[in-house]
């Protein structure tokens, strides 16, 4: 095949390690992964990238967009800008807060239609689980959404309501029939009913109405049914430490079960969220500092799976003073791999174990085996990282739609200096190249 693009750094991370390589690209994929000084094919270009780290693009596999329908909070033209600037490739949306909500086919082929023209980077879709939409799932299964979302309480948005445990058993079974995934919100709505009903500016006030038991029993109950049922599940978000023995049990047994974490339980803590700044709100909310080691922990012995963001933003005035009244979430797409490396250098942790954590175990749950790696055959997805270099995050440099962030303020290790998608590059120095994402479908 003929190479046309040469990428050479003493510093490419591949499946086998770090080392000094010259990356061939032909048609879109990775051609070869050679040695540092191998000979350039003629007519190639080559970019030498000195000492900075060729890594593959990060793959995030929880990120709300919210487009079309709630377009003010977020938008696939903004949403894919601001995670090409963090080094992301490739997004999975979730099927929540757009309107429609992503719940049956006629749905997915409407947010489709709004995405095709203005994702920078590639872009697949999660499926909902609800009450009432059983007979959607295959259908939408077979339309190319990568599993299905539930929530077991409340969700925050009247369309997409939760699921009790009779039809959290009623779906799951019907998901496992064809080898589908459930992935799950995983916090029981009858322990959050019996915490403290606390309003007002207090941190730890918000932090007693979302305790970690909620997150424990939850979980604990969709182990035993994914047990029962054979079935395929993943916990979305986890913040509880508490839940990594009952986790890690049901790994030990067979249980096919996956589990994330986010960057905000990972670099921020409850200690440190002043009074009133609801940036910090998200649910299950950030817990406390000794509670961020055990998530540390558990994602080096793998019982936590992978990283994502679960990029979940709004509109400014949304983000009221009041814990108990404003919105929850966390917009982090894009900085969310320079927030995991500059905690993970800190715990000794190298870029390697974050590229695991970001890239290839993401890809890895949702079966895109063409991303994910740096070796010949994948998509030639990469970022170009300078992980030694700082920045201050500056609300105004963000590229995602309301700039705000519970990162303001923070000096962060790891500057992305380009990103790559299919051999192109879409960011050189703060410039981004028009929209050449994919929409991406689950192959069968």
């Amino acid at each position: 095949m003929d190479v046309e693009l040469v990428l050479r750094s003493t510093r490419v991370i591949t499946p086998q390690g770090t080392r000094a390589a010259s990356v061939t690209v032909s048609g879109g994929k990775i051609a070869a992964v050679l040695a540092h000084d191998a000979d350039v094919p003629a007519g190639a270009r080559i970019e030498d990238l000195g000492d900075d780290v060729l890594l593959p693009g990060i793959v995030d596999t929880h990120v709300h967009v919210n487009d079309p329908g709630r377009t003010e909070w977020e938008g696939f033209w903004t949403a894919t800008r601001a995670a090409a600037a963090g080094g992301i490739t490739t997004l999975v949306d979730m099927p929540l807060n757009s309107l429609p909500p992503t719940t049956t086919v006629d749905n997915l082929r409407t947010k489709q239609d709004v995405a095709r023209t203005k994702a920078h980077i590639d872009v697949g879709f999660w499926g909902g689980a609800l009450p009432d939409n059983v007979g959607d799932l295959k259908p939408l299964h077979d339309a190319g959404v990568y599993g299905f979302k539930c929530f077991l309480s409340p969700s925050g948005v009247d369309e997409f309501p939760h699921l009790d445990q009779d039809r959290l058993a009623t779906s799951m079974a019907e998901i496992a029939g064809f080898g589908g995934l459930l992935i799950v919100h995983a916090e029981d709505p009858h322990e959050l009913d019996a915490a403290p009903h606390k309003s007002g500016p207090k941190y730890t006030d918000y932090l007693d109405t979302r305790p970690r038991v909620s997150e424990d029993v939850a979980i604990e109950g969709l182990i035993g049914l994914a047990k029962r049922l054979g079935a395929r599940v993943h916990v979305l978000h986890l913040s509880s430490s508490n839940a990594l023995p009952l986790i890690a049990a049901a790994k030990r047994e067979g249980v096919k079960l996956t589990v994330e974490t986010c960057p905000h339980y990972l670099t921020l803590t409850a200690e440190e969220v002043p009074d009133g700044a609801s940036e910090f709100k998200c649910c299950p909310p950030i817990r406390e500092a000794a509670n961020q080691d055990l998530l540390w922990d558990a994602l080096d012995d793998g019982t936590i799976d992978c990283i994502v963001t679960d990029h979940s933003p709004s509109t400014a005035d949304l983000k009221t003073d009041d814990f108990a009244t404003a919105w929850g979430g966390i917009s982090g797409l894009q900085l969310s791999l320079p927030a995991i490396w500059t905690e993970a250098r800190k715990r000794g942790h190298s870029l390697e174990d974050v590229v695991r954590w970001m890239s290839t175990r993401t890809s890895e749950l949702v079966g895109l085996d063409q991303k994910g790696a740096i070796e010949a055959g994948r998509d030639a997805d990469f970022a170009v990282l300078a992980p030694d270099e700082t920045f201050t995050v500056d609300p105004a440099e963000l590229q995602h739609r309301n700039r705000v962030t519970a990162y303001a303020g923070k000096t962060l290790s790891g500057v992305v200096k380009s990103t790559w998608l299919r051999g192109e590059r879409i960011l050189h120095g703060g410039e981004f190249s028009e929209p050449a994402g994919r929409l991406l479908e689950r192959k069968n």
